[in-house]
């Protein structure tokens, strides 16, 4: 076991799969203590066998990240099972693309609910306690979408806009109190949900091939790769870096025309 993440005990959003998982997993090898949250129980509870971890250093709960009162009590479970938690991974996201005059007020509500007000809910269950402890850190799972338009993709980049402006928020109100809160922002990664967007298309192959042509280096990242950016982010080896957003795509964002 590593030790980069050494006394960090840290709470994960979306954990049970994909980024989330990963983000564990790595954290784990790291020395981190862990506590992570999904919608989705069942799933959250077989990740959580298969991480393989010593008694005392992983716990876990069911918990809806909109749900304020849920959160809650799920940090305050946390701190029973792995002591006070002193670093945050918002990384529970959701996809919502449509058009501006087509999307629903339902989509809408989805969108701002999961994408922005559940990060904040987590931001603000914990942050009373890392004050109190003279510091910690957040990290919050952005995207490319927080600072470009993509066509077709609304209203998820208005959301992932407003997730930058959190974190910025965030950062500069606390920073004289010792807590860091940056973001990191993947382009294209393979994971479960893009397998589940190209198998939309009538052609999932030419989809997924649609989609590696638009890299620069002609692959997209593993979850693992995000994965290690999130560790570097989260831990002391990065204690200046505040209130940025490190960018994970392959150089995508720099293309001219992405999409």
């Amino acid at each position: 076991m590593g030790e980069r993440l050494s006394g960090k005990r840290i709470f994960v959003t979306g954990a049970a799969q994909g980024i989330g998982l990963a983000i564990a997993k790595a954290c784990l090898r790291e020395g981190a203590k862990l506590f992570l949250v999904d919608r989705d129980g069942e799933l959250l509870r077989t990740s959580v066998a298969g991480l393989g971890a010593p008694a005392g250093w992983v716990g876990h709960a069911a918990t809806d990240i909109t749900d304020a009162a849920a959160i809650r009590a799920a940090v305050a479970t946390a701190s029973v099972e792995i002591g006070q938690i002193n670093a945050l991974i918002n990384n529970a996201g959701v996809n919502v693309f449509s058009t501006p005059l087509e999307a629903s007020e339902a989509e809408w509500d989805r969108n701002f609910d999961i994408n922005v007000k559940g990060a904040w809910n987590c931001s603000k269950a914990l942050l009373p306690a890392m004050l109190a402890d003279g510091g910690g850190a957040i990290l919050n799972i952005a995207s490319t979408h927080s600072f470009t338009i993509i066509p077709h993709t609304f209203p998820y980049p208005v959301a992932k806009h407003a997730l930058l402006g959190l974190t910025k928020s965030l950062a500069l109100e606390y920073a004289a109190q010792g807590v860091r809160v940056n973001a990191l922002a993947p382009g294209y990664v393979e994971t479960q949900k893009s397998t589940d967007y190209w198998n939309s298309f009538p052609d999932p192959e030419a989809a997924k091939a649609r989609t590696m042509a638009l890299q620069p280096c002609g692959y997209i990242a593993t979850a693992d790769e995000i994965a290690m950016a999130a560790v570097f982010m989260i831990s002391d080896e990065c204690r200046f870096m505040n209130a940025a957003c490190l960018v994970v795509d392959g150089g995508l964002s720099q293309l001219q025309h992405p999409a």
